[in-house]
């Protein structure tokens, strides 16, 4: 009797965690689809444009979120990092690097949120709850895929700024 108690206590928490797990994958390909198109909304001769000098590029704006990502994701999910291709990783290295194509940034902005989308998908509730992290930065999974996915909307609300400070209408927000 004790033990059915006990199934019949955990089954509203079992579906629960399945929900906030189907929630994280369905936002955070969400999140991938449309900070996509707003990344493609900016024309390639823009791509270096800063609002101020203080600011970030467009382009490095969006290689920022995606290696951002990568990390998030690779911490979140213990998978392997993918490699950040050399060209990217000089160019985020160096603040002062001559500006990146439009393509090769697009490139590596869709190929990091393809691995945070299967990062996400493929994590187990052990995995969302694990603690993990560097010595100063400890958090569970679930906290390292929700403060990044929090950080991509942040600069990507920034690049919606720059895209109407050169006269283009952003891209809708569709939930």
């Amino acid at each position: 009797m004790k033990f059915i108690a006990v199934i019949l206590l955990c089954a509203p928490l079992a579906a629960a965690q399945d929900s906030m797990h189907d929630a994280l994958v369905k936002h955070w390909k969400v999140s991938s689809e449309f900070t996509m198109q707003v990344a493609k909304a900016m024309p390639a001769e823009s791509y270096g444009f800063k609002p101020v000098p203080a600011e970030f590029s467009f382009g490095r704006l969006m290689a920022h979120i995606a290696s951002a990502n990568l990390g998030a994701c690779a911490m979140a999910s213990g998978m392997q990092k993918p490699v950040i291709p050399e060209k990217v990783a000089a160019f985020l290295k160096d603040q002062n690097a001559a500006e990146m194509d439009r393509e090769s940034i697009i490139a590596f902005l869709g190929d990091s949120f393809a691995f945070c989308n299967k990062a996400v998908e493929s994590m187990s509730q052990e995995k969302m709850l694990a603690i993990v992290g560097t010595p100063n930065r400890k958090m569970t999974g679930f906290e390292w895929l929700w403060a990044y996915f929090t950080h991509t909307a942040h600069h990507r609300g920034q690049a919606e700024v720059y895209l109407r400070l050169k006269g283009i209408t952003p891209p809708n927000y569709e939930f």
